[in-house]
Order: structure tokens, then C-alpha cells, then sequence
């Protein structure tokens, strides 16, 4: 039986909430998109609280001007239920806040919040059952969360360097440009990624692209472009530029076994799903080294990787929140499929 909630014109309002873009969709109670939106990144440790939340407003207005609603007015949500998953949302005290400031914009009757891991894991994991199984996002940073369908997880903070956490986009390419600086002033040995790198912009050397880079010249929101460049370059045979990208392989399979082992999967048949730009990119030196990393150690472990966008998963969510029946969550699968 659902869960009762004040009448709107959708049941879910579902956000997917990246360090680089936004993505909200509108959905029927039987699983029918009604409209759907996008903004930039939600970022709340650069912007703060509310400006963060702001960005998702701008989506959330753009979906529904899209589903053709009116303008939002006091008492009468968007949704039944909004189910927002969010980059920066690391700990539940994270979770707590952000909850409360969404909730008080009044886009939903009741405010679910998870961090974005969790849509990738949910869109990963078939039917409406309860979940279980891995999932470890590489986008602009580096996650992994696993589910039991008792509620049991496990997390990891994923805060960067101080939680022990290596990769991603980010990460790579500042990797990457560590060693091509080295490799360029004679401090490290050779690698392509020294002329590669630089080329990537049309600058003629290291020496350039650090100018650029430290004089403002060239935005550092710009430096996810060189991550294409890191794995063509490993791809042609760079020992450099290989090293770095098998060292992300070996950290997400770090992380999905450590993940596995807590809920105690590891001798299981279990999914362990891969999503974010850096893993869905496909890129065989990468997906096949983790491949074979988790064989080795959670040899019965179904590996696959979410090509589908994780607003589904957040969707998916919303669905389970509100106890809708299987074909709901079917019919929001085959729009995104």
C-alpha cells in the first residue's frame, strides 16, 4: 500500500544532483515523466546552503514549466514526494541538512535525501524489491555505497585526500599534470602527457598551460577536459599516463571490495555497479583491469556498468518511498532506457 500524501499534480519530484550539472524530472504515480529540467552543479561547500539549493530551483522551475504547472504556491507542492540525490552529501548530518532546506522550498509534500551514489545504485538494481548490491561512482570525484535490503550500508565519507580518497575526474587530471610538469623540467622522466596535455588547449608547452592555469588565463573548471587526453595516452602505450590509469582501476575495486566485505558479500552473487563519467566512458584499459580485480577478490561479484542517467535511480527512490506498484517502476525505466 503507498504511503498517504497531500494531493499534487506528480508523485515524485526526482533529483540528481552533480558537482556539474543538475537533472530533475517530474513523475506520475504511474511512473510517466511529466516534465524534466536541468542546471548547473550543486556544489553547497563552494556556494553555501541555499545558493546550492537555488541551482536545483532552477531545474526543478524548468520541469515544471515543462509538465505545464503553474507557479509554485504556499500549500500546494509540486509532488507528493521529492527524492534528491546529491553530490556533498557525504555524511547524514549532510543528508539532515540539506533535507530541511529543500523541504522548506515546498517542492514536495515529503523530502527524501541521499547522496548521488545511491542513484546510481538504484538504477543499477532491477525491479522494485528491496536493494542490494555495490555501486561505485567515478565522475568528477570518487564514491562507492552498498545496500542490504535490511537498511544495512555501507559508505565511505568521500571528502577527498583527508578521507583517504584517490581519482577521479578531478584527481586524474591533476595527476596527470603532476607528472607532465615533472617530465617537462627534468624533476620526473618522460611522458607524452607533457606535450599532450598543453596541446589540448593549443599551448606549446607545460611551462604554458601552468601559466595559464595559475594566472586565471584558463579556468580550472576547465581541467575535466584533459581526462580524455590522460586515457588516449595511456591507451597508446605510455607507461606514465598507464600507471595513473590502473591505479584509479585498483581504487575503485579497493573500494567495492572493502564495500562488499563490510556487508559480507564478498562469497556472494552480488551486483556491483559502476557508473559516473569516468567509468561509463568505457574505456577497456580501466573497466577491464577492474574486472579483473574484483575476480580476484569477490569472485562471484556481477560487475556492469549504469549507462542510464541516475535522475532514474532518484526516481526510483521516490517510487519506493511511496510504496508504488512494479509497473510504475517499469514504466520510468523504459522512458530512460
Amino acid at each position: 500500500m503507498g504511503v498517504n500524501r497531500p494531493a499534487a499534480p506528480a508523485a515524485v519530484l526526482a533529483v540528481d544532483a552533480g558537482n556539474s550539472k543538475t537533472d530533475v524530472a517530474l513523475i506520475a504515480a504511474d511512473g510517466a515523466v511529466l516534465g524534466a529540467g536541468r542546471s548547473e552543479g550543486f556544489q553547497p561547500p563552494r556556494d553555501g546552503v541555499e545558493a546550492a539549493v537555488d541551482v536545483l530551483g532552477r531545474a526543478v522551475a524548468e520541469a515544471a514549466a515543462a509538465a505545464g504547472l503553474p507557479p509554485l504556491r504556499a500549500g500546494s507542492p509540486y509532488a507528493g514526494q521529492v527524492a534528491a540525490c546529491l553530490s556533498n552529501a557525504d555524511f547524514p548530518v549532510e543528508e539532515g541538512r540539506l533535507a530541511d532546506a529543500i523541504g522548506a522550498r515546498g517542492w514536495g509534500a515529503a523530502t527524501l535525501v541521499r547522496n548521488d551514489t545511491f542513484a546510481i545504485l538504484r538504477a543499477g538494481l532491477p525491479g522494485a524489491a528491496a536493494p542490494r548490491g555495490v555501486a561505485v561512482v567515478c565522475g568528477a570525484g570518487i564514491n562507492c555505497v552498498g545496500v542490504l535490503p535490511d537498511g544495512r550500508t555501507a559508505r565511505f565519507p568521500a571528502v577527498g585526500r583527508i578521507s583517504g580518497d584517490w581519482g577521479g575526474g578531478g584527481g586524474l587530471a591533476e595527476e596527470a599534470l603532476w607528472w607532465a610538469a615533472r617530465a617537462e623540467d627534468g624533476r620526473g622522466g618522460p611522458t607524452e602527457l607533457a606535450a599532450a596535455l598543453p596541446a589540448r588547449f593549443g599551448l606549446g608547452s607545460m611551462g604554458e598551460l601552468i601559466e595559464a592555469l595559475h594566472l586565471g588565463s584558463l579556468g580550472r573548471r576547465r581541467l575535466h577536459e584533459l581526462v580524455p587526453v590522460l586515457f588516449a595516452v595511456a591507451a597508446a602505450g605510455d607507461p606514465v599516463a598507464s600507471a595513473i590509469v590502473e591505479r584509479q582501476a585498483d581504487e575503485v575495486v579497493a573500494l567495492a571490495s572493502v564495500a562488499l566485505g563490510r556487508l559480507g558479500l564478498l562469497a556472494e552473487e552480488v551486483p556491483v555497479l559502476l557508473g559516473g563519467s569516468v567509468l561509463t566512458a568505457g574505456h577497456p584499459q580501466l573497466n577491464g583491469r577492474i574486472v579483473a580485480g574484483l575476480a580476484q577478490r569477490a569472485p562471484r561479484a556481477r560487475v556492469s556498468v549504469v549507462s542510464a542517467p541516475p535522475v532514474l535511480g532518484a526516481g526510483l527512490l521516490g517510487l519506493d518511498a511511496l510504496g508504488s506498484p512494479p509497473g510504475a517502476h517499469g514504466k520510468l525505466r523504459a522512458h530512460f532506457g
